[in-house]
C-alpha cells in the first residue's frame, strides 16, 4: 500500500484574475442560453483554461448542462454547487491529475449515469491506494464562510463541520467523496461504500488501513502459484 499523503489546497484560485472572469461570463452565457453542453476549454481557449483551478459556484445555474466536458484541465477541485446540476449525464474530467477527490452533493445528480475520470489520480483508488489526507489537521474550505451539510442541506460554519471521505460509485467510477455533517444523525445517513474499498466513512491520516492495492494483490497471487509450483515439483 502507498501511503502517499499530498496536502489539501485551500484558496486554490485567483478570482480576479482575467481567466475567472471569463470564466464566471462563460458560465452565464450557458445559462442563459440554457445550454446543455459546458466546455470551458472551448470558450476560454488551452492558455486561459490552464489558471482555472476550480470551477464557480455559479455553477448551479446550470440546470438544462447534460455534459461537462474538462479533459486535461488544472483542476484542482469541483464545488459542491454541482449537485444542483439537475440534468447532467455525462461528466468527463479525464487527464485532470490534480483532481484527486469529489464533493459528496455529486451524488445529488440523479441523471449522471457515465464518467471519465483518471482513476490513478484518486485517493484510495483500488489501483495504488494512494493515502487520504487527514481532515481533522488539514481541513477542506471552499470559498465563502458557510457550508451546507451534505446530507441535510442545513447551513453551518466550518467550526461546526464535520468533514469526513467515502468512496462511492459515480457514474461509471468509483469517487472519493468529501462530506460535510452537521450531526451524527446526518452520519449515520450515509451510504455503505463500495466494495473493496475502506468500509467507513473516515478522516484519511497515514495510519488509515486500506485494503489491499492492485499490485499487492498480484503479488500475493504469484506467492501462492510459486508455492504451488514448488509442491507439484517435489511429488
Amino acid at each position: 500500500m502507498k501511503n502517499r499523503i499530498s496536502k489539501i489546497e485551500n484558496d486554490v484560485q485567483d478570482r480576479n484574475s482575467p481567466a475567472w472572469k471569463k470564466l464566471c461570463e462563460y458560465v452565464d452565457k450557458v445559462a442563459i442560453e440554457n445550454g446543455d453542453e459546458f466546455s470551458p476549454v472551448e470558450e476560454l481557449g488551452r492558455e486561459l483554461f490552464s489558471q482555472i483551478h476550480t470551477l464557480p459556484e455559479t455553477i448551479s445555474k446550470l440546470k438544462n448542462v447534460k455534459k461537462i466536458r474538462l479533459y486535461g484541465s488544472n483542476l484542482k477541485r469541483i464545488p459542491p454547487e454541482i449537485g444542483d446540476m439537475e440534468s447532467l449525464e455525462d461528466f468527463d474530467p479525464y487527464t485532470s491529475y490534480d483532481l484527486h477527490w469529489f464533493p459528496y452533493e455529486i451524488l445529488n445528480c440523479k441523471k449522471l449515469k457515465s464518467s471519465r475520470v483518471s482513476t490513478r489520480a484518486l485517493y484510495g483508488n483500488y489501483k495504488h491506494r494512494m493515502g487520504f489526507p487527514r481532515l481533522n489537521h488539514n481541513p477542506v474550505r471552499y470559498f465563502g464562510d458557510t457550508i451546507n451539510c451534505s446530507v441535510c442541506k442545513k447551513a453551518i460554519t466550518y467550526h461546526e463541520t464535520n468533514q469526513l471521505w467515502i468512496s462511492l460509485k459515480v457514474g461509471t467510477d468509483i469517487l472519493p467523496l468529501l462530506t460535510n455533517l452537521c450531526s451524527k444523525e446526518c452520519e449515520d445517513k450515509l451510504p455503505n461504500p463500495s466494495e473493496n474499498y475502506v468500509q467507513f466513512p473516515h478522516k484519511g491520516g497515514s495510519d488509515l488501513k486500506q485494503p489491499l492495492d492492485e499490485d499487492e494483490l498480484f503479488e500475493i497471487e504469484m506467492k501462492k502459484h510459486e508455492k504451488s509450483e514448488k509442491l507439484n515439483q517435489e511429488k
